[in-house]
């Protein structure tokens, strides 16, 4: 008899808040050479998708320590999804191409930890004011700094938020909780994201400017020239990130 799985290790616990998302369609095969071994694409309705993703990290401790000067800070991420099989279970994970930070030493620990494609560059945000008694900002907007200049990622919410409803596109961009980072060697790396559902709001107006070649590579620079095919707001929570583990 198999006994139980084994948890692995919290390595990161922190709040992700304002979480700004602009989704875009793509071909499969301008991701598939990214797929990390082990999985396959995911698709909703049978369209992939990129996304560009930013956020605040708030109150970031690593394994249980807060470090000083890195618990408070942005990140910006261009990702997509991906979905393997294990023991019956469909693990729904996001596969990252970018991730930016303002602060070395995070972008440091996360490369040497899962390998991710960390950069440390300048940045900042602004949240546009929430009205007395209410809960949407005029507007959320992450910017950081490339060779080129000032790049930046906005969105205007309108309305209230939301919960997310089942079988929305909403659902499918934030409802993955595994992450897989292909390794040096190609081999791939799994670690688990815990989180409760978010609630969205939608918007009207997301914008993204600046070099998206510098960005995302050449291969997707016309996608992300492009309005997105949707854009929405999501409110954010705690999260854990699990220690990862390598795939046999």
């Amino acid at each position: 008899m198999r006994g139980p799985r084994r948890v692995a290790r919290v390595f990161l616990r922190a709040e992700w808040r304002y979480l700004a998302m602009l989704n875009y369609r793509v071909e499969p095969a301008l991701l598939q050479p990214y797929v990390p071994r082990g999985t396959e694409l995911d698709r909703w309705q049978g369209a992939t998708f990129v996304s560009v993703v930013g956020f605040l990290f708030r109150n970031t401790r690593v394994l249980g320590m807060p470090i000083p000067f890195h618990r408070h800070f942005e990140e910006l991420n261009v990702r997509f999804y991906v979905r393997r099989e294990e023991g019956g279970e469909v693990r729904r994970a996001v596969t990252f191409l970018r991730e930016l930070v303002p602060r070395r030493a995070i972008a440091t620990v996360a490369r040497l930890t899962y390998n991710e494609p960390y950069r440390a560059l300048p940045m900042r945000h602004r949240i546009g004011a929430v009205p007395p008694g209410g809960e949407t900002p005029a507007s959320v907007e992450y910017a950081w700094r490339q060779p080129a200049g000032w790049s930046r990622l906005a969105v205007e919410p309108v309305g209230a938020p939301e919960p997310l409803r089942a079988g929305s596109e909403e659902e499918f961009v934030t409802e993955h909780y595994w992450g897989y980072t292909r390794q040096r060697d190609g081999g791939t790396v799994e670690y688990r994201v815990e989180h409760p559902r978010w609630r969205v709001w939608q918007v009207e107006r997301a914008t993204l400017q600046g070099d998206v070649v510098a960005l995302a590579g050449p291969a997707l620079a016309d996608a992300l020239r492009e309005p997105p095919s949707s854009a929405f707001l999501a409110d954010g929570s705690a999260v854990v990130v699990r220690a990862p583990r390598r795939l046999p």
